[in-house]
């Protein structure tokens, strides 16, 4: 793939010799003159950069997502339909939704409001993750002036109207059969390299050949590696052309998720599994992040704060690594090994997930605490899941992220729970084991006296709940520092 093509806001776009590891941002900025999109943190958090961009699914029916385009690469848009802001008002009149926000006064400073108007705009097309109330749909776009009011009445006030009828361009748009794109400076000599696999045939040949590049997915993680860090990427191997690696199979005992399937796919099927999940995933970045992110990107990097492996592994969830034609399954649990380290041989990836339905009288219980509530690392995540009998724990599996370098399970506090008697002795036993399992660390996120404190109170929370289902506040029985 030596040219990027693309249609930005109806017109097809072709640009040959592209960095693959330019930003869409600075792509429609700079090289489109495109300069109503803003770059107001380029780590994808404050959605001064929100784009709508449209794919084709397997079915070639189209799907929008609201995006951020500060962490996005320019290859991750090839065969895509792009909206910008300036795209939407024709022949000299605002579009509707422009319209009603000026209309508001939903506009103060206006840095902020490109990005406004187009998750408004998603919202108004029936774009993905756009069917929840406004200030969820809303979660990802920050006003530096605070004029949430007007914004907010703008999007109640909304009515649907006609996504971009571009199905067909895109049909008919036709696409290099090369699956690589290689950029050369010859000012600094460095090279980079960009492969689009079709297959995971394919991706599993380039991933023996290439066993150093850095695999992206939703680059929810690798964009700020360029945006933030400054990093230079020198080969790249996507995962967004694969389709099997979107797949999610539903049976009666187990979801299988494909490592490229985003959030926002994957949020009906997990909230199908337990409600917790449906709670814990809305809360994993904005819409924009997780109609990017994908399962297997979060599990994949190994971060000790990622939000959805506690629960995976409470749950006994099973990864499947590819390394060439072998497959291997690995319990999620023995995957993560240190801080930064993982159970990957050189020239393997992560394939797919399996996450076991929990028995119909499980006791099933995911927890994320953070500073705020939207948009936000977890200062403590944890996972419960637990068997009763006669009133006796049967199994336990419990696993919290925030706690150590990993996620990882609980082992002592599960020993002080299972063949004993589910009652507020034993339940204050096995809080007090916990300090066993972890020995958290101070950050910017939570000292390690209120990770300790939190994560016995979760499992006190758990028992005290049960017994008083209407009890829903968190109760703090020990004093907090920090």
């Amino acid at each position: 793939m030596e040219t990027v093509r693309c249609l930005i806001n109806g017109t097809l776009v072709e640009r040959v010799g592209l960095d693959p590891t330019k930003t869409v941002l600075n792509f429609l900025r700079q090289d489109c003159g495109l300069t109503g999109t803003k770059e107001g943190c380029a780590e994808g958090d404050c959605g001064a950069c929100t784009v709508v961009v449209g794919e084709l699914d397997d079915m070639n029916q189209m799907v929008w997502r609201a995006l951020n385009a500060c962490i996005l690469f320019v290859p991750m848009i090839d065969g895509r339909a792009v909206v910008t802001v300036e795209g939407l008002a024709r022949r000299g009149h605002l579009n509707p939704v422009q319209q009603l926000l000026a209309d508001s006064h939903g506009a103060q400073c206006g840095f902020c409001t490109p990005g406004f108007v187009m998750s408004l705009y998603g919202m108004a097309i029936g774009a993905l993750g756009t069917d929840a109330p406004a200030k969820d749909v809303l979660a990802g776009n920050l006003c530096r002036c605070t004029g949430y009011g007007p914004i907010l009445a703008t999007a109640d006030a909304l009515e649907p109207i006609e996504q971009p009828d571009v199905a067909q361009d895109l049909m008919d748009m036709r696409r290099d059969v090369s699956m690589a794109l290689t950029w050369d400076d010859p000012l600094t000599g460095l090279t980079r390299r960009w492969f689009s696999p079709r297959t995971i045939d394919e991706l599993a040949q380039l991933r023996l050949t290439y066993p150093d590049a850095h695999i992206v997915a939703g680059a929810t993680d690798v964009g700020l590696w360029v945006t933030k860090q400054l990093r230079t990427l020198p080969t790249l191997i996507s995962l967004n052309e694969v389709a099997a690696l979107r797949s999610i199979e539903e049976s009666t005992d187990a979801l299988t998720f494909g490592a490229g399937v985003r959030y926002a796919d994957a949020l009906p099927a997990l909230k199908r599994l337990h409600p917790d999940l449906d709670e814990l995933v809305r809360r994993i970045g904005a819409v924009q992040v997780r109609n990017s992110g994908t399962i297997g990107g979060n599990i994949a990097n190994g971060s000790p704060i990622g939000d959805t492996p506690p629960a995976l592994i409470a749950l006994g969830a099973t990864v499947v690594l590819r390394k060439g034609t072998r497959q291997r399954n690995l319990p999620l649990e023995d995957y993560f090994i240190a801080y930064g380290r993982q159970a990957l041989e050189a020239g393997e990836f992560v394939e797919a997930l399996r996450v076991p339905r929990p028995r119909e009288d499980s006791l099933v219980r995911v927890v994320k605490l953070s500073k705020r509530f939207d948009s936000d690392i977890s200062a403590v995540c944890g996972a419960f899941v637990l068997t009763l009998g006669n009133g006796i724990v049967q199994t336990a599996r419990i696993a919290f992220g925030g706690m150590a370098g990993t996620p990882r399970r609980a082992s002592a506090a599960e020993a002080a729970l299972i063949g004993r008697k589910w009652n507020e002795a034993t339940v204050e036993a096995a809080a007090e084991a916990l300090a066993q399992d972890f020995t958290p660390l101070t950050d910017v996120r939570g000292s390690a006296v209120y990770r300790t404190v939190v994560a016995r109170n979760l499992l006190r929370r758990l028992w005290r709940e049960q017994q008083e289902p209407q009890t829903t506040a968190l109760l703090m029985l020990e004093p907090i520092d920090g």
